[in-house]
């Protein structure tokens, strides 16, 4: 692990394991920016029905779960950085073969949403090893800064780069996002390997016999003592049951009820990537000012307004904007939640603890997505902006009992009323 001191605060090193780790999820989500644009424009292809289109998106947070638990159990047996290079492989070879589906002409909602749904079912591994592997690679006093750069890095390629060439990709064909995503999987894939080099991050050894049933609970019982992480965790599970619903219905909010089209819905996704990027930039210097705890209620509370406008207002520069806020201050949210539970979840529990915490707060991502596409199948396309500002308002009332400077890390032996020294 390394890291560099400057003007008070620690960075971590690009050359080594980082640089690539950083790398690698830089490309792999220019792919997924390109396969996630892509898939909703090919849903609404193909069907005109709201609730089918939303389906799709259901079932892209449905295997968390179903299987996030286990997936973090199984990130903190095994070799976080195989796992990680293996699940990309895997992916890549099943993107391409969709990309050959979708140029012979078999694509179908039924393909769409078990593409959704597998993909996602091995995401759960990726994501909950790369969580685990990050304090491995950089010091502690580094990990707000290492999770900045790295979503930072992931909001350019994403939504700045990835999301306004859509449009050019799909008109040399359908299937031509799809198969440049497939390629970003297997280059991910090799960059990720090369993290074989590095040294392995340790591991205390498992008690005889323990089972991943026992592990998944330890990490459910860590999370749940832990105040501020269990604040945390219903509050962001909160906001992703208005998340799904806003998602799940955006390019029918930007097709049909502002008719801005395809190159419309490309002008809002990128300026929710902008907004982000800037957020990416700021959030340390906000983070000192407010504290992390208090940086994201602050950061729920600009969201709820931009929401608000979101829905209320039919002009396709106001919803651009609206995005570019309501993505600068997501991007706050993102990075002080991941530092919070990278610091505060003992090293070897973090990959069951990470995917606690996942699995929790995107368990109603499924539910708000079916209920976005039934609210704008009732009432029109920008009622799912509103109902996800009352999420949003449910979420920050959540994070009350969160907000105090001190909340101290309790360990996983101890009892709900233990504390050790806060961190």
């Amino acid at each position: 692990m390394a890291a560099v001191e400057g003007t008070g605060t620690f960075a971590p090193v690009w050359r080594g394991g980082f640089g690539r780790l950083w790398t690698a999820a830089v490309v792999s989500r220019f792919g997924d920016a390109l396969r996630g644009v892509a898939l909703p424009l090919l849903a609404t292809s193909l069907t005109s029905r709201p609730l089918l289109i939303a389906s799709v998106t259901a079932c892209g947070y449905l295997p968390w779960i179903v299987f996030g638990l286990l997936g973090g159990a199984v990130a903190d047996r095994v070799d976080q950085r195989r796992a990680m290079w293996t699940v990309d492989a895997v992916r890549g070879l099943l993107v391409a073969v969709f990309a050959v589906a979708v140029a012979l002409g078999h694509a179908s909602i039924a393909l769409l949403i078990a593409l959704a749904f597998v993909l996602t079912t091995l995401q759960t591994l990726f994501d909950n090893a790369s969580t685990a592997l990050l304090p491995a690679l950089v010091d502690h006093e580094a990990l707000g800064r290492a999770n900045a750069r790295l979503m930072t890095g992931q909001q350019i390629a994403g939504g700045l780069i990835g999301a306004p060439v859509v449009p050019l990709l799909i008109a040399a064909g359908a299937a031509v996002p799809f198969a440049a995503d497939a390629g970003t999987f297997l280059l991910a894939a090799a960059l990720v390997a090369s993290l074989q080099r590095t040294e392995a991050p340790e591991r205390t050894p498992r008690p005889a016999g323990s089972t991943l049933r026992r592990e998944i609970a330890d990490g459910l019982r860590t999370l749940w003592h832990d105040r501020a992480l269990r604040g945390l965790c219903t509050a962001t599970a909160l906001c992703n049951i208005g998340m799904g619903a806003l998602i799940a219905t955006l390019v029918i909010l930007v097709t049909g009820w502002l008719d801005a089209g395809t190159a419309g819905y490309a002008v809002v996704t990128t300026a929710y990537a902008v907004g982000g990027l800037a957020g990416g930039v700021v959030n340390g210097r906000i983070a000192t000012r407010f504290g992390p705890t208090r940086t994201v209620v602050l950061a729920g509370l600009v969201q709820i307004a931009a929401l608000v406008v979101l829905g209320s207002v039919r002009s396709l520069a106001v919803t651009a904007t609206a995005l570019a806020v309501f993505g600068f201050m997501g991007m706050v949210w993102n990075v002080n939640t991941t530092t919070l539970m990278q610091q505060r979840a003992p090293s070897d529990m973090l990959g069951r603890v990470s995917s606690a915490f996942r699995t929790l707060a995107v368990a109603g991502a499924p539910v708000g997505a079916l209920l976005g596409g039934a609210v704008a199948t009732a009432w029109g396309p920008n009622m799912p902006a509103l109902l996800t500002a009352a999420f949003f308002v449910l979420s920050v009332l959540a994070l009350i009992p969160a907000r105090k400077r001190d909340v101290p890390v309790v360990a996983p032996g101890d009892d709900a009323t233990a504390a050790h020294a806060p961190r």
